[in-house]
């Protein structure tokens, strides 16, 4: 090789050593700091020392902060600290198990972004997107056993039928069934998965509620695109329905002989064991006292879900966490309302907040969580396939026993003002 061509090589060599360089430096991760210098002081931060002092001076302030009591939280925090305790090392300090409840209170509470909530909790966005879903994963173990028990006996059934027939005239009910779509920012590269057909992205939740407004049953994960009607097919309770693997009541120790039934509204198909109400077209009177009956029954479901918008923000936005930590927030939230609403009722849910009739006068009046704009949407129906004869005939035999043996005596005038149409599409 000759001297002009070794030279030319080696420029060659240091032009391309020097584009290599600049190109290594360009996608150097430069890391300037190891944490922010105020979120390394959490600990002495004005929103996170006067914590105590609220809870010991200000117990009204102190609700309004986490949406429950300071005897609740105590009782929650004691709960919790074995499962999302963490160590102390030797770089940095640990964030407390009471930190991390707060933080993630405050974010089911508020429903406000982890780039916003990090100002309040001196906790960066990173650190709060694993430690929230983690401490709602702990909730869901800690509560689930006392607050959150799906019949598996007769008897258990019976219990729940019992507390419908006391509080809301209904006899042989195992609850009310409804659903409803939860706004969520849908995952990278998902395409129209989760968009459903009232334009936004979703994931839906079903649920089974009791007389008492609390949650028996959660199913949770569904993608928006499932048609509303049949999204309770996929379900494994419609699958132990369908399968007489439930252990509902016999015929023979329900009243009057019907069938065990669990009340819903015109989102879902009628079935053997499912009633819903009859068309708005062609009502007749006893048609109309049949759907004034159900709509009593099945409002438990739409105060449980207008109560868990109400009380629990985070479903008045667009819930911006994967699908599997949004399952978590959802559970974690109906465990809370469960037990909110069993151990502190006034408070979590005052009198005016519920859905209420006045018999004496022939009444409705709204509970205030539904003056608020929609966040969890109704599910529509959608038809996919006729009913069963027998589902016909279970459904006309209740028309039948409301107009006749079981009867009460407010219920035509009740019926008369259809005052129960306008719940069939009401978004919470």
């Amino acid at each position: 090789m000759s001297f002009v061509a070794r030279r030319k090589a080696r420029a060659a060599l240091a032009i391309a050593m020097v584009n290599c360089y600049r190109k290594l430096k360009k996608h150097k991760r430069h890391r300037a700091f190891w944490t922010k210098d105020y979120l390394a002081t959490r600990d002495s931060m004005p929103q996170t020392s006067i914590l105590p002092e609220i809870r010991e001076n200000d117990p009204d302030d102190f609700r309004n902060l986490l949406k429950m009591s300071d005897e609740n939280f105590n009782y929650l925090l004691r709960k919790v600290t074995p499962l999302i305790q963490k160590q102390d090392t030797c770089m940095r300090k640990s964030i407390s198990a009471e930190q991390r409840l707060v933080a993630t209170l405050r974010f089911l509470a508020t429903g406000r972004s982890l780039e916003d909530l990090k100002f309040s909790t001196a906790i960066s966005p990173q650190a709060l997107g694993v430690l929230i879903p983690e401490t709602c994963h702990a909730i869901i173990q800690v509560l689930k056993g006392k607050y959150f028990r799906f019949p598996t006996t007769s008897e258990d059934w019976q219990i729940i039928s019992s507390q419908f027939e006391e509080m809301w005239n209904f006899p042989n009910c195992g609850g009310a069934i409804d659903g409803r779509h939860v706004r969520i920012n849908p995952p990278h590269h998902s395409g129209s998965l989760y968009y459903n057909y009232k334009g936004f992205f979703s994931i839906i939740i079903i649920a089974i509620i009791n007389a008492n407004c609390e949650f028996i049953m959660v199913d949770v994960g569904k993608n928006g695109k499932f048609s509303d009607g049949s999204v309770i097919e996929q379900t494994h309770f419609y699958e132990k329905l369908k399968d007489n693997q439930l252990k509902l009541p016999e015929n023979h120790e329900t009243k009057e002989g019907l069938n065990f039934s669990f009340v819903t509204d015109e989102a879902f198909t009628l079935h053997d064991n499912i009633l819903r109400p009859y068309s708005q077209e062609a009502l007749t009177k006893e048609r109309k006292v049949f759907n004034y009956r159900l709509a009593r029954a099945r409002r438990v479901a739409e105060n449980a879900f207008g109560l868990l918008a109400n009380r629990f923000r985070i479903f008045r936005t667009t819930i911006n966490l994967s699908p599997h930590k949004i399952e978590l927030v959802v559970m974690a939230c109906c465990l809370l309302h469960n037990f909110l609403r069993r151990s502190n009722t006034d408070e979590y849910s005052p009198f005016d907040l519920l859905d209420r009739e006045i018999i004496e006068d022939s009444t409705f009046i709204p509970g205030d969580w539904r003056t608020e704009s929609a966040g969890l949407v109704s599910l529509q129906y959608m038809q996919t396939q006729k009913p069963e004869a027998n589902a016909k005939l279970n459904r006309l035999k209740y028309l039948e026993y409301f107009n006749g043996p079981g009867a009460v005596e407010w219920q035509d005038a009740m019926a008369i003002n259809d005052y129960n149409i306008e719940f069939e599409t009401f978004d919470v």
